[in-house]
């Protein structure tokens, strides 16, 4: 091979890996935040929600009830909707209730209750149910704690 021909060939094989690299990382759901919104970096631009959540950070009003007391069992976790924002509410001993918004501090996408654990199917962060934090990133800030009382069976917003 002459110089040029075997200069060409190793431009495009290392373009070649940028693109496959690049290509890979927007797959990965990890990229700039672009066209599509569902991108990560902490650029500030929200993913999509998961079905039948909402990215609304904004906790209802105090006294209003967010779910039974007795739907949320011992050790376990459950989340609701109310006035339009998802929450997670979490029992982690007899009568202590805790609530946090479910919007993961990531990339605003709906995180799930897991018993004992939130995990947000997007980019795989999870949060400690009783305390809101991080265990696992990419997240770096807690989950946002939505205060809450108990009265009678009524979980309500305080």
């Amino acid at each position: 091979m002459n110089d040029s021909t075997d200069m060409a060939r190793r431009t495009f094989v290392g373009l070649g890996g940028a693109g496959v690299a690049a290509a890979a990382l927007a797959l990965s759901g990890c990229a700039p935040a672009g066209g599509n919104g569902t991108g990560g970096g902490d650029a500030g631009q929200p993913s999509a929600p998961a079905p039948g959540g909402s990215a609304s950070a904004t906790p209802p009003a105090s006294g209003t009830e967010i779910a039974k007391l007795s739907a949320v069992a011992v050790g376990d976790s459950i989340s609701v909707t109310v006035a339009g924002a998802t929450l997670l509410v979490a029992q982690p001993t007899a009568g202590d209730v805790v609530a946090f918004s479910a919007v993961c501090s990531h990339q605003q996408c709906i995180v799930a209750p897991a018993k004992t654990e939130f995990h947000c199917p997007c980019h795989g962060s999870r949060f400690d149910a009783a305390t809101g934090d991080v265990l696992n990133g990419p997240a770096l800030s807690p989950l946002t704690p939505v205060p809450v009382t108990v009265d009678g069976d009524s979980i309500k917003a305080g």
